[in-house]
């Protein structure tokens, strides 16, 4: 029993540690691309409020497609929808609708997706 405590916990210190990581290299990158220039879309997860009367996808493609400004450009956005662990989707976003979307009420938080490793080597590992 512990030890499945423990494991729970190491778990959201990873995710905690690896949503921290990303919002600060999303702000580095989105903040390095001038206005004019009109950066391609790439992947993000955002992260929702669980809607109380509505089904989840709907919820989700109707957020969506307020800044994408039609629900078929948000169908053909959307990439997944968390329903479990997590309340969110992921999305093709370019850097402009990240920043529109992060405004609208319900959205907790959006994340550009990446692959993030633990450690580099074993030289790095820390002992406590």
């Amino acid at each position: 029993m512990a030890h499945r405590s423990l494991l729970i916990i190491l778990s959201l210190i990873f995710i905690i540690t690896t949503i921290s990581s990303s919002s600060s290299s999303m702000a580095e990158a989105d903040s390095s691309v001038p206005e004019h220039v009109s950066a391609p879309a790439s992947v993000h997860i955002v992260y929702t409020d669980r809607p109380q009367h509505e089904e989840l996808e709907v919820y989700h493609l109707r957020t969506l497609s307020s800044v994408l400004g039609s629900e078929e450009a948000a169908k053909g956005a959307l990439l997944y929808t968390y329903k479990h662990a997590a309340c969110g989707f992921s999305a093709k976003l370019t850097p402009k609708q990240v920043e529109e979307l992060s405004k609208l009420p319900g959205v907790l938080q959006v994340v550009k997706d990446g692959t993030m490793k633990l450690h580099d080597s074993p030289a790095k590992l820390h002992t406590f």
